[in-house]
């Protein structure tokens, strides 16, 4: 442990001012625009003309960003080139500072803001040799480089269903003529019915107060909210699965279907009847195509009442039809929430690896990634 060494942050690096770069003064071009939270747009000409870090001043206070190329920091930030820390590998230093998250030192009076001498008088660990540094560097940036590809897989997955969803639910399957309808042209064979025609929806029930958010050997029945699985609990509501509806707030509208046992909170409506044979597959992501969110009461927190429901209309093609569609898309979501899945234990992996290699608790030349 002797090659590691303790500093003020001051001692690392310097943080510079951004400049004062309005949008009226920019002209579109190559070079990315920083503010605290990330690229904001971009200009025809660099303030920085080589990569650096950008430290987010105001706002996303502490927030920390990587610029890979010439970039132009605004006047809501702070930025590092290596010139700025000579002893420092400055991809190395990029994940230092996501370490010591400086967004704990900013104000929360009004608009958060990192005063730069407070900065400078935090504590860091870093090891002297640069070939160490570049090493973990390399570790953290090949993980952080596999979540990135998962993103990039869970964008264009989505992109492709909603555009799956906009040409099928208007052409559907079968190659026939279109005919124009309430919800805009569907084809000629299908029904234009409201939803309260096919189910009938009825409010949960209040969350059990056993519920945690981790399920255990005594807790496998998840309870579902407005935006999907809350928690688990050992109550079970339901034996079979449902189609539930976000009932308030953010998720207002938002469909998912439950498991076979479940419990459904009162944030959310669930198809206690099926009046008509519906593949609830199919309903879900037709429901989630029409975005049942705009029907809600826009005054004060969004809510979506079952009458307000009931009204809406939607296209119900055969049950063959249905089954087809259903199968296609769930081709797509199962895709989608596999790729989420490695994201999510990707970045616990890197949390633990950030963690472990800027603490020195794991040591580089113990652990070998292939990229």
């Amino acid at each position: 442990m002797s090659d590691w060494q303790t500093k003020r942050l001051g001692d690392v690096l310097q943080l510079n001012y951004g400049k004062s770069l309005p949008l009226k003064s920019r002209v579109d071009g190559a070079i990315p625009v920083y503010g605290s939270n990330g690229v904001v747009g971009t200009h025809n000409e660099p303030i920085v003309d080589k990569p650096g870090l950008v430290v987010g001043r105001k706002g996303s206070a502490g927030e920390v960003h990587f610029s890979r190329g010439p970039f132009c920091p605004i006047d809501t930030t702070f930025y590092v080139t290596e010139d700025d820390a000579p002893d420092t590998d400055l991809e190395f230093l990029f994940y230092l500072l996501r370490h010591v998250d400086l967004r704990r030192i900013t104000g929360d009076v009004g608009v958060p803001g990192l005063n730069r001498e407070m900065a400078y008088m935090e504590p860091v660990r870093l090891p002297a040799a640069l070939p160490e540094q570049k090493k973990i560097a390399h570790i953290l940036s090949t993980v952080q480089r596999a979540i990135e590809a998962q993103e990039r897989i869970i964008q264009t997955t989505t992109e492709l269903k909603k555009a799956l969803m906009h040409k099928l639910f208007t052409e559907g399957l079968r190659h026939e003529p279109q005919k124009q309808t309430e919800i805009g042209p569907v084809p000629e064979s299908w029904e234009v019915v409201e939803i309260g025609d096919v189910f009938k929806f009825t409010s949960g029930k209040t969350k059990p107060k056993d519920t945690a958010p981790e399920q255990s050997s005594e807790r496998t029945v998840p309870v579902y909210g407005g935006n999907g699985v809350l928690g688990y609990s050992a109550e079970s509501l339901l034996d079979e699965p449902v189609l539930i509806l976000g009932r308030v707030g953010e998720y207002c509208g938002c469909a998912h279907l439950t498991a076979r046992i479940s419990w459904v909170t009162d944030n959310a409506l669930y198809a206690k009847e099926e009046k008509r044979s519906v593949n609830r597959s199919y309903a879900r992501t037709h429901f989630e195509h029409l975005n049942l969110n705009q029907y809600s009461n826009k005054m004060g927190q969004p809510l979506i009442t079952q009458g307000i429901i009931n009204r809406v209309k939607f296209g119900l093609p055969s049950r063959e039809e249905q089954d087809q569609l259903a199968n296609a898309f769930e081709t797509l979501d199962t895709r989608i929430a596999q790729s989420k899945a490695k994201r999510d234990l990707l970045q616990d992996l890197f949390r633990t690896l950030l963690h472990q290699l800027m603490t020195a608790k794991t040591r580089v030349h113990k652990l070998e990634l292939t990229t």
